[in-house]
């Protein structure tokens, strides 16, 4: 394999690629990039068995070949070589590869590729084309509420199903952690009515996310029941499926709330921030909210520093109402609010309330209260 290309296509791909790979890998060849060379161009691929990435970028080849060299070190050689230098990469007998970039030069050690594993994609049930930005959309809003404890594998991804919402076909995104809630509504794209509902890891919804991030127009989405394939120009990602049942949300969804306070979202997050710096990590960073007379007390009490209260307007047309929210996850679903106010319709002090934005019914959270 011969091959010369510019420096800044290749490292862009290597950027997309190189992430999938683990630092750490039981097989050699896991921490290793494939690199194809063909009339189409040099193809890089990477996998870490559960996700794939491949993309082709424009190269001269001088002669066809394939071989595998180490992802991460490949990714900095050619991240610190000088902005748009020409890159040459060639293999030298069956073991090594050179890459020359002017008066630098270096020799990594190849494995054959042979032993390159490949994912299967097998047959794709359902195909559409969907704008980045709503992909994008979906995601950036439910993606922090991710479930991270293993035990509960189901929860470790975002669950995205179809159905019909007042009589609209709609693509929906729902993630949980059992402590929060975050779901989020689209117009499904034509193809996408009927896609069966699928949990897609957390690791490969990163990778979506970085892979859509400064991307224009549509990108094509394949689903399977137990495989995924996105297409964003000229890089595709393969990834499993979590097989698993995910809960059934709608029936924690409250229906009864009928307590609301509307409330400007910068000031009380704002003053969520400042109260929660005392708070114990031990303790859960746990805010109490007291509301009454259009007034919010925001209180937090750790025996070790002391006490932190703050007020803040708010239109509340209730009794003296008192509960109390995880700090962190208050602050993660009142970021998500695009509008200046912020709606939290309250049941009682020991049941699940709803956040909403007020110009934005295509999205909704909910978060459960603690003990104060």
């Amino acid at each position: 394999m011969k091959v010369t290309l510019e420096r800044n296509h290749l490292l862009k791909s290597l950027g997309h690629v190189h992430r999938v790979v683990e630092r750490r890998n039981t097989y050699p060849i896991l921490a290793n990039v494939l690199l194809e060379a063909s009339e189409a161009g040099l193809q890089l691929r990477a996998t870490d068995l559960d996700i794939e990435v491949t993309e082709t970028v424009p190269a001269m080849v001088q002669t066809k070949g394939t071989t595998t060299v180490p992802a991460h070190t490949l990714y900095e050689i050619v991240r610190k070589l000088a902005d748009g230098a020409e890159v040459h990469l060639e293999i030298e007998g069956d073991d090594q590869m050179r890459i020359t970039s002017g008066r630098s030069r270096f020799f990594l050690a190849c494995l054959s590729a042979d032993g390159f594993p490949d994912l299967k994609s097998g047959e794709f049930s359902n195909d559409f084309s969907i704008p980045a930005t709503d992909l994008a959309g979906l995601i950036s809003r439910t993606q922090f509420a991710i479930s991270t404890e293993e035990t509960r594998y189901y929860l470790n991804g975002i669950y995205f199903h179809s159905l019909q919402n007042e009589g609209t076909p709609t693509l929906r995104a729902v993630a949980t952690d059992g402590h929060r809630l975050a779901r989020a509504d689209l117009v499904a794209p034509e193809g996408a009515g009927d896609i069966p509902g699928i949990i897609v890891p957390r690791k490969t919804v990163g990778e979506i996310q970085k892979l859509l991030d400064g991307v224009e127009g549509d990108v094509r989405m394949e689903i399977s029941e137990t495989k995924i394939r996105l297409s964003a120009g000229s890089v595709v990602l393969l990834s499993k499926l979590i097989e698993g049942t995910f809960p059934d949300y709608e029936r924690i969804m409250p229906q009864n709330n009928d307590k609301e306070m509307i409330i400007d979202r910068a000031s009380f997050a704002a003053a969520v921030d400042r109260v929660s710096t005392i708070a114990s990590e031990r303790g859960g960073k746990v805010v109490k909210l007291a509301i009454a007379n259009g007034n919010l007390e925001l209180t937090v009490t750790n025996p070790e520093h002391g006490t932190a209260n703050e007020e803040v307007p708010v239109s509340f047309d209730h009794d003296l109402f008192e509960i109390g929210f995880n700090a962190k996850y208050l602050l993660d679903i009142l970021s998500q609010i695009g509008s200046e106010n912020a709606s939290f319709l309250f049941g009682d002090s020991g049941s699940p309330t709803l956040v909403g934005d007020q110009d934005d019914e295509t999205a909704a959270y909910l978060i459960m209260p603690m003990r104060v």
